[in-house]
Formats: C-alpha cells, sequence, structure tokens
C-alpha cells in the first residue's frame, strides 16, 4: 500500500481579498485555491456603522473579514483539491504589512466593543493609511536629532505606514481608544493568533515595520520625547514573544479547525509578511535575487550576505526573508492602484466603448494601443507619487504628475507613460542598493502585473536586467504554504523548501539595448522631476495637499477622527 499524500495550505491576505491554496508535498502541485473578497474591501469614506465622512489619507478595514477568509476560502480550496481534509499537516498565513489591529487583551478587535463602533481609531488601519504623515514626520526628525542607531537601518527615514506612526497618530487623536487598546497587533499576528490561539510577533514584521533592532525597540525616553503618554507604547501595547519564520507557533485550535474543516491540532506557522513571504516561493533565496510583488503596490524584497545603509528602503533585518542572510525592503505606493485610476477616471467613454466592442478590458484595449508605440513617442514624463512615494523619498504627501501633455495627448499615451513612470520608480529604488554596494542582478517579478507583457518588458528595457517570473499565480500564498511546510517539519528549513517546491521561470524577458537607451534619456528627465518636487520643492505638493484638507474640512464633510 503506497504512503498516503501530504498537504500543507498557504493563505494569502491582500488588500481586497484572501486567496487559499493547497500544495501537495511530495512535488509541489497546487492542487486546489480559492478566494474570498473581503465584504467591507478598504473603508475609505464612511464607517460601516455610519457616520460622517472620513478625512483624506484615511484607509481602514474590517477584521471579521479576514475570518470570513478562514470560513470559506480554505474550505473551499481543500475541496477544489479533492482532498481528505486529514491529510493536511500545516497552515500558514501572509499578509500585507504594517496593516494594524487594536484589540483587548484577548484578541478582541475594537471595533467589534459595543460603544466603539462608531470610532474610526477602533478599526484596522491599512497599509495604505497614509494619514500618520505629520507623526512619521516627528519621529524621523527626533530620530536625526538624537543620532537614533535604529534610524540607518531603514535608510534614514520611518514611514507613516509603519506601526509609530500610526500608534502616535491614535494616541493624539482618539486617547480615550488608545487607552482601551491593548495590544496594537499586526494583522500577520492577529490571525495566527485566531488559528492557534497564540500572540506571537513575526520576526519579519517586527523588524521591517516594528523598528525592532538587534533585539531592541526605541527606548522609553525617546518616546516619551514624541509625546506625553506615548512611553510605555511597547511595553504596554506593542512587545510579545518573537517568533522566527517557519517556526510553528501553535496548533490549530477546536473553534479554528471547525471555521476551516482542518484537522485541530495541526501546525500553524509563525506569520509573515505577504511580500517576503514572495521569495522562498520564486526560489529567490540567494544573494542578488530582487523579487518585486507587483499589485496595487509594489514591494521589492532581496538577502544579502552584507549589511549596507540603503537610501530611503523599508528596513534590513537579520533574517528577515531566510536565516542566515541580511533581508532588505524597500517598495513604491502605487503601481496597479495608479493604471486602475486612470482606467476609472481618467479614460473617455469612446475608449470603453472600443473594448467592449473587442470583448477585451480597458486595462487590455490601452495596452494594446500603447504597445503600438516607439519608446519616447508620446513625448510624456510620469511621477509615480499618486499614492505618495514609500522609496526612496519615504513621502506620502507628495502626489502624482504627468509633465509633457499637448491637445495631441491621448489615453493610450497616458496610459503608456504611468506605466513607464513605475517602472523609473522602480529602477530609482535598484540603484539606490547597487551604489550602496548591494549588487542586484535579477530581477524577480510575482503578482497579477505579470501577465502584461507590455509592462514586463519595459521594466526589463528601463531597469537593463532579466525578468524572471514566478511559476505560481498565487505566489505569496505558495510561498505561506512552504512555510507552513517547515512549521509541520517535512522541511528542515525554508531554503530547503523552496528549492523543492518553488517555482520560477527564469530571463522571461531580456533588455534591448536600443530601447533602454531611449529611456536612459528619459530616466534622466524623470530623475530631474523626481529630485525637484521630492527633494528640493517637495512643499509645492505638500502645499497643495494642505489646501485640499482645509477645503474638504471647510465643507463641513469630514470627521475630526
Amino acid at each position: 500500500m503506497s504512503e498516503r499524500e501530504r498537504y500543507v495550505i498557504g493563505v494569502d491576505y491582500g488588500t481586497l481579498s484572501g486567496r487559499a491554496l493547497v500544495v501537495r508535498l511530495s512535488d509541489g502541485a497546487e492542487v486546489g485555491t480559492a478566494v474570498t473578497e473581503y465584504a467591507h474591501a478598504v473603508v475609505s469614506e464612511r464607517l460601516p456603522s455610519g457616520g460622517p465622512m472620513l478625512p483624506p489619507d484615511w484607509a481602514l478595514q474590517v477584521p471579521s473579514d479576514y475570518v470570513d477568509v478562514l470560513r470559506t476560502a480554505v474550505p473551499a480550496a481543500v475541496a477544489q483539491a479533492g482532498i481528505d481534509p486529514s491529510d493536511v499537516i500545516g497552515i500558514a498565513t501572509d499578509f500585507t504589512a504594517c496593516t494594524m489591529v487594536p484589540t483587548l487583551a484577548d484578541g478582541t478587535p475594537l471595533n467589534e466593543v459595543p460603544g466603539l463602533e462608531y470610532r474610526p481609531h477602533a478599526y484596522v488601519k491599512l497599509w495604505k493609511h497614509h494619514a500618520a504623515q505629520g507623526q512619521a514626520d516627528r519621529i524621523n526628525d527626533l530620530a536625526r536629532a538624537r543620532g537614533e542607531e535604529w534610524l540607518p537601518r531603514y535608510g534614514g527615514l520611518i514611514s507613516s505606514e509603519w506601526e509609530f506612526a500610526k500608534g502616535l497618530q491614535l494616541l493624539e487623536e482618539d486617547p480615550d481608544t488608545y487607552e482601551r487598546m491593548e495590544r496594537w497587533v499586526e494583522a500577520s499576528d492577529w490571525i495566527v493568533w485566531q488559528l492557534c490561539g497564540t500572540y506571537v510577533r513575526n520576526a519579519c514584521a517586527a523588524g521591517y515595520k516594528g523598528i525592532l533592532q538587534d533585539g531592541h525597540y526605541p527606548s522609553e525616553e525617546f518616546l516619551a520625547a514624541l509625546a506625553p503618554g506615548f512611553a510605555r507604547f511597547v511595553a504596554d501595547k506593542l512587545d510579545q514573544p518573537i517568533g522566527q519564520l517557519g517556526q510553528r507557533a501553535g496548533g490549530l485550535t477546536a473553534e479554528a479547525a471547525a471555521w476551516t474543516g482542518l484537522p485541530e491540532g495541526i501546525a500553524v506557522a509563525v506569520g509573515n509578511v505577504d511580500a517576503h513571504v514572495a521569495a522562498p516561493a520564486a526560489q529567490a533565496v540567494d544573494h542578488g535575487q530582487m523579487v518585486a510583488i507587483m499589485g496595487t503596490s509594489t514591494c521589492h524584497v532581496m538577502s544579502a550576505g552584507v549589511l549596507r545603509e540603503v537610501p530611503g528602503m523599508c528596513g534590513v533585518v537579520d533574517g528577515g526573508i531566510v536565516e542566515g542572510s541580511w533581508g532588505y525592503e524597500a517598495g513604491q505606493s502605487g503601481v496597479g492602484d495608479i493604471f486602475g485610476w486612470f482606467v476609472e477616471h481618467g479614460v473617455p467613454p469612446y475608449v470603453h466603448e472600443a473594448a467592449a466592442a473587442a470583448s477585451i478590458s480597458v486595462h487590455q484595449h490601452l495596452t494594446a494601443l500603447a504597445s503600438q508605440q516607439a519608446v519616447g513617442e508620446h513625448g510624456l514624463v510620469a511621477l509615480d507619487w499618486h499614492s505618495g512615494n514609500r522609496s526612496v523619498l519615504v513621502d506620502h504627501e507628495l502626489s502624482g504628475l504627468v509633465v509633457g501633455q499637448t491637445l495631441a495627448t491621448r489615453p493610450e499615451d497616458v496610459y503608456r507613460a504611468l506605466i513607464e513612470a513605475t517602472a523609473f520608480g522602480a529602477r530609482t529604488i535598484i540603484e539606490a542598493f547597487t551604489s550602496s554596494d548591494v549588487p542586484v542582478d535579477e530581477l524577480v517579478v510575482a503578482g497579477g502585473l505579470s501577465k502584461n507583457p507590455l509592462l514586463m518588458q519595459i521594466y526589463a528595457d528601463v531597469t537593463r536586467l532579466p525578468l524572471s517570473i514566478v511559476g505560481s499565480e498565487q505566489g505569496p500564498a505558495l510561498g505561506s504554504a512552504l512555510h507552513a511546510a517547515v512549521a509541520a517539519g517535512a522541511y528542515a528549513d525554508i531554503r530547503a523548501a523552496a528549492k523543492a517546491l518553488g517555482s520560477v521561470r527564469r530571463a522571461v524577458y531580456l533588455p534591448d539595448e536600443a530601447r533602454a537607451l531611449v529611456y536612459d534619456e528619459l530616466f534622466a528627465v524623470f530623475t530631474a522631476l523626481h529630485d525637484h518636487f521630492g527633494r528640493r520643492e517637495r512643499q509645492i505638493m505638500h502645499g497643495l495637499r494642505a489646501i485640499r484638507r482645509s477645503a474638504l474640512a471647510s465643507s463641513g464633510e469630514v470627521v475630526d477622527a
């Protein structure tokens, strides 16, 4: 009688949905998958409980949506796989980083506490909640003035997306809710808490987003200097045992077993971040392999054998991706979001009609038209700051820009220029690494945007790097499944699991030197605009944001959060 097959499950929590993936351990085959859309999506206008409009730059979520993924997507993926649930030996999850859940000591989200459902600060702050820029600026200014040793590990700047800036915003704008909050939890850790009943902070999010370096957070003295009442933020709200990636956080509880249909007690892996977990899925665990997880935003992660200070990076953490290497992270706050915004709000009816007549999407129609152009034919250069800039400027008060428009400019011109802008942003990040003696030899792409051949070729031409593509359409979910395999004891470590079960197609897109030379000229224009509006004259875009806020506030539409 042959040995029964064994399986693991990876669950990838994105911005709008959660995906479960069933992976067979004997050969890495992906045998079942299912997606659950979040019922409340991104809350950016009004709370589900009603009330006035939220302020600008707010992005909230409802944590019960995350549990719904466990109730629906996991059983559906197992059913599609046609396997016996008793053959599943482990489950692991990944999440968008900097997605923060304020809870009671037992993990109950504050928005579920009677009386708090009308308080915006009681809800999850999604990664792209950018309303804490003022707090981030003060953290950066104080850290520079004090010469804090941890600041260079983050490229010299802390983001408004991260744990401390959002926590400080909560304290200063709603001290009563801050007082009620007993735990300030990364969603990547909160969902593991729901699965196994144990709250363990994962080393990845703690290091990159929680300013945990060399075993220490920022000091109480530093926190007290930021604001009265913030001194014990770490001790009282944040600090928790750290779990290493691939470790077992605990066993699946009876309640979570009932949700998922999986056996009680199977291994639940320590949480992880969606971008970082995709690197093993792409077998990108060696030095010099940068993985770009491209979706609504892009996160760039890479392992290296050296510790360097890279300007504007999102952090460098010892073992932040794989044990024994320094894990680096950078990112772009808007990529797919920018293309989606343009299609929804910037494209005239005739384009939609032409796409419908051809039975294709507007994205596909504009891509086909843009593909017919020579490099530089549209005469445009854009800045990809529609959702601010994460790297290398780390300033979410910046905004988008298109230069060179004339009466001859058409939608496909702007669409291609926006694609190119995101490629230029990626090149800016890569050059920050290479100029800091952290070599980048290969760009490995994961995420839905890898399906667009024009976009991929533009990235290869702009960066002059070969582009490899993750072999799985669910890179983060596969990466989580690999960590589940390690947590369950099927593999000794994540490197071994990646080599055995990861999937990648090497050098699918190669740079074309003729096009690359023209892109060099356009990149020089991009860099001039980047440095002018992002460094020398950033007050121009900051001022426009301030005017907008003032106008919205005077209209009476914005709630005082």
